[in-house]
């Protein structure tokens, strides 16, 4: 029986707030910040493998990031990894692999995810995921992942749901989507009940998401119809294809002018692990509120520091609070927690090797 479901997984970004461990020519995705001995790219397939083989798995990335997929995953084949010539954000990337679905199966039912983030419990991931297959394969509907949220978050987008008392559902139509709002609105937001962070992780099937394309972003529609129609191999196409692509997300380039999209309420321990502060926030800590990741530290009279040097490093840390301290190669950061936003400003400043 031919498997419909098919995975998109997002692997282009940089991930400049988690410099220096994550550089241009090796991002975030392709490293393994948690710890577990496998990368986020690597983590996030195996999360999918219930749910299709890897022959349904579509990696898009960066030209430059050809090798280092393949490496990590050598079960996904080779044509099935994307590679865009240039960053024009998610709703070229989601356009390009509608594109390439579209000849393999066209009744096709795709998750989008990005690589790199963090669920801590896949087995209620995997049935939330299982519950939005089922809804998007019986309703024409554009459906996204809303996470419930634990505190007033500053750093994420949040979805409005249309509330109604009688559906017992998780699945909500969706009123607004809010980018990320100062700490006030982030409390409102938290205390009415009818708000939820954007995970950025999509499910719909093929037709669906192609006829919103037509409709709200018919330029990028058109390009990549006749990608799909005319199946490209040569860069040149591609790069044509991209230059004339608007750099434009999906969420402001569709979801937010869709009227068929809903939400699926959720709560499986998920971050999107954009910032060291997030990473602190999901790793266990001493009894002084560290997180200490080196041999050599000795630390006294300091507390809520994530702290991350080379195991050769002898560091000596006293009377300090709320800081990143992160060593690797011969670059060094030293921020404080609550100002780790400011981080990509001064990063976008270096060249990054």
């Amino acid at each position: 029986m031919k498997n419909n479901t098919y995975v998109v997984i997002m692997a282009g970004g940089i991930g400049s707030r988690f410099w220096p461990l994550s550089k241009s020519t090796y991002p975030k995705q392709f490293l393994d910040i948690l710890g577990t001995g496998k990368t986020f790219l690597q983590e996030t397939a195996e999360r999918f493998l219930t749910l299709c083989p890897y022959e349904n798995m579509i990696i898009v990335t960066n030209q430059e990031y050809k090798k280092i997929v393949v490496e990590q995953l050598p079960l996904v084949p080779e044509k099935n990894i994307l590679l865009e010539p240039m960053r024009k954000n998610t709703a070229p990337c989601i356009a390009y692999a509608n594109a390439f679905i579209k000849n393999l199966n066209s009744n096709a039912n795709i998750i989008v995810s990005p690589a790199d983030h963090l669920i801590l419990h896949n087995d209620k991931f995997i049935q939330i995921i299982k519950t939005g297959l089922d809804f998007i394969s019986s309703n024409n509907a554009l459906l996204t992942i809303g996470i419930k949220p634990s505190r007033p978050e500053t750093g994420y987008g949040y979805i409005q749901v249309n509330h109604d008392e009688k559906n017992t559902s998780p699945i909500m139509s969706v009123k607004t989507f809010t980018e990320k709002p100062n700490y006030e609105l982030a409390q409102f937001f938290l205390k009415s009940g009818d708000f939820f962070w954007n995970s950025g992780i999509f499910i719909w099937n093929i037709k669906t998401i192609d006829q919103a394309f037509e409709k709200n972003l018919p330029e990028v529609y058109h390009l990549f119809n006749e990608f799909s129609n005319n199946p490209i191999d040569n860069e040149k196409s591609l790069s044509y294809i991209y230059s004339e692509c608007p750099n434009v997300s999906i969420d402001y380039g569709i979801m937010e002018k869709a009227d068929n999209v809903y939400v699926i309420k959720s709560d499986f321990g998920w971050s999107d692990l954009g910032t060291w502060g997030s990473l602190f926030e999901n790793l266990k800590k001493d009894k002084e509120n560290n997180i200490i990741r080196s041999k050599h530290v000795y630390i006294q009279n300091s507390s809520n520091n994530f702290i991350q040097l080379p195991n050769e490093k002898i560091a000596v840390i006293n009377s300090v609070s709320n800081l990143i301290i992160v060593e690797h190669e011969n670059m060094l950061l030293i921020s404080d927690k609550d100002k780790e936003q400011e981080i990509k400003t001064l990063v976008n400043q270096i060249k990054l090797k």
